[in-house]
C-alpha cells in the first residue's frame, strides 16, 4: 500500500516506545508532504537526538513537493470547511497522489470525500 505520512506519525516513529510504527513504515510504500519536513524539523524545541533522526529520516523519504494541483485542492478543502493550512495540503496531497493517509488524528480528515485514511495504532 501506498502512503503519505501525517506530520504526527513521523514524529511518534522517533519514539523508542513505537517500534510497531517502525514495523509499519517498512510493509509500505512511504511518501511524505513538503509541509511534513517543513512541520516537522521547523519545531524550535528539537533535541538533538530528535533532530538527527528526523533528518535521517527525511533524507530516506520520498517528499512529494507542492505543485498546482496539490494547491488547487487544499482550496477546496478550505473553502468547504474550517481546516488548518498545513491539514488542508496534507490532505491535499494524499488525494492528489491517490495516497492513504497515515495519521494518528483521523477525526480532523473524516469529513474529506474520497480520502483514504488509516490510524496505525489502532
Amino acid at each position: 500500500m501506498e502512503v503519505l505520512l501525517d506530520s504526527n506519525i513521523i514524529i511518534y516513529s522517533s519514539y523508542p516506545s513505537n517500534k510497531h510504527l517502525i514495523n509499519f513504515l517498512q510493509e509500505h510504500s512511504v511518501s511524505v508532504s513538503a509541509i511534513s519536513f517543513v512541520e516537522v524539523l521547523g519545531y524550535h524545541l528539537l533535541k538533538k537526538e530528535e533532530k538527527h533522526f528526523l533528518e535521517t529520516f527525511f533524507n530516506n523519504s520520498n517528499i512529494i513537493p507542492l505543485d498546482s494541483s496539490i494547491l488547487m485542492q487544499a482550496v477546496k478543502l478550505k473553502q468547504q470547511k474550517k481546516i488548518s493550512l498545513g491539514d488542508s495540503l496534507v490532505a491535499a496531497t494524499a488525494l492528489e497522489r491517490d495516497l492513504t493517509l497515515v495519521t494518528h488524528n483521523t477525526i480532523d480528515f473524516s469529513w474529506i470525500k474520497n480520502l483514504s485514511v488509516l490510524d496505525p495504532f489502532k
